[in-house]
């Protein structure tokens, strides 16, 4: 996950200490219900199933998640409850996405041999970890090679790797196309230190989640060792013994096809629930894989439980627009049902996106709501921003006084306040796939960052806190219900909670010295989405209001760019990367906006958001600087050289 940008400390404290004890925009008999019913037990013991299994994309673990995931929805009383199938073969495209084909493995051994007692260093029956995504088949015992990063030329200068195993601190991945396609080593042993957090080196005893590249001409296996063991490697390697491993791996890319469990609650309006409310997450990751992200699974599977039991009892009035869940392999998923259904693309009105939710206090996290991009602003996130504000200061009166009227703490789970932070946009899951410009469905995000124990073995379900589970299933549960049955009668509330989060936006404006034309802009698009959203459309406000000036801007910067229809989704998407692919295809070089780095943002950021302030309406020049207010100054030709590459592969006119 990137970087995070947070309100100050002071904010977020005094704001959940001056929130009333009145629950905002629901009254509070629902609120009542919704609290009394949700369980952060009963999303334990799902995660607790989840987790049994080794997640990855069209695998037989990941169809196994699925069918326990529609088995509970099922039980539930979920409509329509499918496991929906799409085509994963290496050749489709959906969208920008190209499919990647299922990946399945049945045993990955790493054993050091030659004197004295054969010793394991990695095995996929123990640790399913420790087998990089992507691996191949292969059976050979050889020599380990330490190449350091194992990135560039220089790091196997004067070392013979050809037929080896090659040791890296890169993600196996990183290293493939030098040390399998140029050098021709045998295989790859990592210790990537992914995810890199203030805690990340205190435990040497981490083994960490790798991949290989799914479309590479090099083809080979990659074992993920600790850095435990690395370090004890090297420093045997370094005194010049030589090293004898035996590789057994039974694994590889096969045909298969993307699985995503879907299910309603139908809505009760005859016209309106034609409109969804969608709720999101990834339930594909490697074993155990509980934080991130068994724990959204099963925090919108208790959603889904609680809306439809209070329904069905008559505890709760049916909404006017349909409500529906979706578990999807992470980002490529969502690229996949959007595209393939593009009825659904089109009823989903809001989304909300669960990834990492439950991370008790051993794992750090932080509980955020997650702004939307600039380019679509919506009044969805205050909406979350207001519920998730209550409950601080619900479950901040009881840990300090231990007396609230609805502290949502869980029996078995902790008593901590929530804390939860109203964050600038980031990236980093599927998201991105609902707000890219493509599709335009605003998205609330709920998410913990940072976690010590993110991609390893050590995400487990002891980490895992009831109460932060039934806490995250509550604003999930809160905003989307208070968006599926929203009408012109809530327009007041909606635009009261809106008023709150401007302040909040405000703050971080002031920290950043946000120009205030386009902080203005964005603030009327965002009210101006209470209105349209009560009239079942979409609003992003009048690009006019943004344009502004730049003196000396370089050639091309008055141009106007509209995007074409297809493909749609994000370029960079799982697996794949659409503009890169595309890109060397035509001769293009790297842009550099890609590797830009800004005061808020990086190239990643400046390149998603550039494509979606594309409308046939702004200029370029004008783009730099929605940029610029969004992520920190950025030189305008950058921005120009990155559209004009777009439009060379076809993704522009």
């Amino acid at each position: 996950m990137p970087s995070i940008r947070l309100l100050p400390a002071v904010l977020v404290v005094c704001a959940g200490a001056a929130a009333a004890h009145t629950p905002p925009l629901l009254a509070p008999g629902v609120v009542a219900a919704l609290a009394d019913e949700l369980s952060g037990e009963t999303a334990k013991r799902n995660l607790e199933g989840i987790v049994r299994y080794h997640r990855q994309r069209g695998s037989q673990g990941f169809h196994a998640a699925a069918e326990l995931v529609a088995e509970r929805a099922r039980a539930y009383g979920l409509a329509d409850v499918q496991i929906l199938q799409f085509p994963a073969d290496g050749r489709t495209f959906y969208g920008t996405q190209r499919s990647r084909q299922a990946w399945d493995a049945e045993q990955g051994d790493l054993t050091e041999v030659g004197s004295g007692p054969e010793r394991t260093l990695a095995s996929y029956a123990a640790q399913p970890v420790a087998l990089a995504e992507d691996s191949e088949s292969a059976d050979l015992t050889t020599e380990l090679v330490d190449v350091g990063r194992g990135t560039q030329d220089s790091d196997y200068a004067g070392k013979a790797v050809r037929g080896k195993l090659v040791l890296t601190s890169e993600q196996p991945a990183e290293v493939q196309e030098t040390a399998i396609g140029r050098y021709q080593a045998a295989g790859i042993v990592s210790y990537a230190q992914n995810q890199r957090t203030a805690w990340w080196g205190e435990d040497d005893n981490l083994v960490r989640w790798g991949h290989l590249e799914t479309f590479s001409a090099h083809p080979t296996f990659a074992f993920m060792v600790s850095l435990k063991t690395a370090r004890a490697l090297q420093e045997r390697l370094g005194r010049g013994e030589s090293l004898t491993l035996h590789a057994r791996v039974k694994a590889g890319q096969h045909p298969g096809s993307y699985e995503l469990v879907t299910g309603v609650i139908e809505g009760a309006d005859p016209q309106l629930k034609q409109q969804e409310i969608a709720f999101s997450c990834h339930l594909d990751h490697q074993r155990p894989g509980a934080n991130d992200n068994a724990s959204g699974c099963v925090a919108i599977l208790e959603v889904a439980r609680t809306l439809q039991k209070l329904i069905t009892e008559g505890r709760l009035a049916r909404p006017a627009r349909t409500i529906r869940f979706i578990w999807t392999p992470e980002i490529e998923g969502t690229v996949t049902l959007l595209n393939a259904r593009p009825e659904l693309a089109q009823r989903i009105r809001a989304a909300i996106h669960m990834d990492m939710v439950g991370g008790g206090p051993v794992t750090k996290a932080v509980f955020h709501v997650t702004q939307g991009p600039m380019s679509l602003p919506s009044f969805v996130h205050d909406v979350a921003w207001a519920f998730a504000d209550w409950v601080n200061s619900e479950s901040y009166a009881f840990a300090a006084t231990g007396k609230a009227d609805w502290p949502l703490v869980a029996p078995e789970g902790g008593k901590e306040p929530l804390q939860a932070v109203y964050a600038t946009y980031t990236m980093g899951s599927d998201h991105e796939v609902y707000q890219d410009s493509s599709f335009g469905i605003p998205c609330i995000y709920l998410n913990d960052w940072p976690d010590r124990y993110i991609h390893t073995n050590f995400d487990t379900a002891a980490n895992i806190d009831p109460t932060k589970l039934r806490r995250a299933a509550f604003i999930g549960a809160a905003s989307g219900y208070f968006l599926a049955q929203f009408s012109s009668h809530d327009i007041l509330a909606a635009r009261q909670a809106v008023a709150r989060g401007r302040l909040s936006r405000e703050v971080l404006a002031l920290d950043r010295q946000t120009p205030a034309a386009p902080r203005d802009a964005y603030e009327q698009g965002v009210a101006a989405s209470v209105g349209t959203f009560a009239k079942a459309a979409h609003g992003r406000g009048d690009p006019s209001q943004r344009v502004r000036s730049r003196p000396q801007a370089p050639e091309g910067a008055d141009t106007v760019y509209r995007r074409l229809p297809a493909p749609k989704g994000p370029l960079t998407v799982f697996g794949y990367d659409y503009f890169a692919s595309h890109a060397r295809a035509a001769g293009i070089a790297p842009p550099r906006l890609l590797a830009f780095e800004g005061e808020w943002g990086d190239g990643e950021q400046y390149s998603y958001e550039a494509l979606n302030f594309v409308d046939g309406k702004r200029t370029a020049r004008q783009i730099a600087a929605e940029l610029s207010a969004e992520f920190g100054a950025i030189p305008t030709e950058l921005v120009v050289e990155y559209l004009q590459d777009l439009r060379k592969i076809g993704v522009l006119q």
